[in-house]
């Protein structure tokens, strides 16, 4: 089995609102093995333009369970605070 990263990378357009976000996501993460492993700002790029300068890594036990996650109502409660909160691309890889 293979395990599987969703990365956020954000603009955040909304302080308050970003950190009420935060304050709650975590929690939607626990029924599916989800575990933060980091977040970060954007020091240098090397090559190219990121147009986003904060990032978030989160590791799931699998495909499955990134996919449950963000499937699931917990979290889908939460995305429309997401969006008025930052501009955020969100993507999926696996290992």
């Amino acid at each position: 089995m293979s395990q599987a990263f969703v990365v956020g990378q954000m603009t955040v357009k909304h302080p308050e609102k970003w950190a009420q976000y935060r304050s709650q996501v975590l929690a939607t993460l626990v029924p599916f093995g989800g575990e933060l492993v980091f977040r970060g700002e954007q020091v240098q790029s090397f090559s190219g333009v990121n147009p986003h300068p904060d990032i978030v890594v989160i590791r799931f036990p699998s495909l499955g369970d990134a996919q449950g996650w963000h499937a699931s109502a917990a979290y889908q409660a939460l995305i429309p605070l997401r969006q008025e909160a930052a501009d955020v691309v969100l993507t999926t890889y696996s290992t």
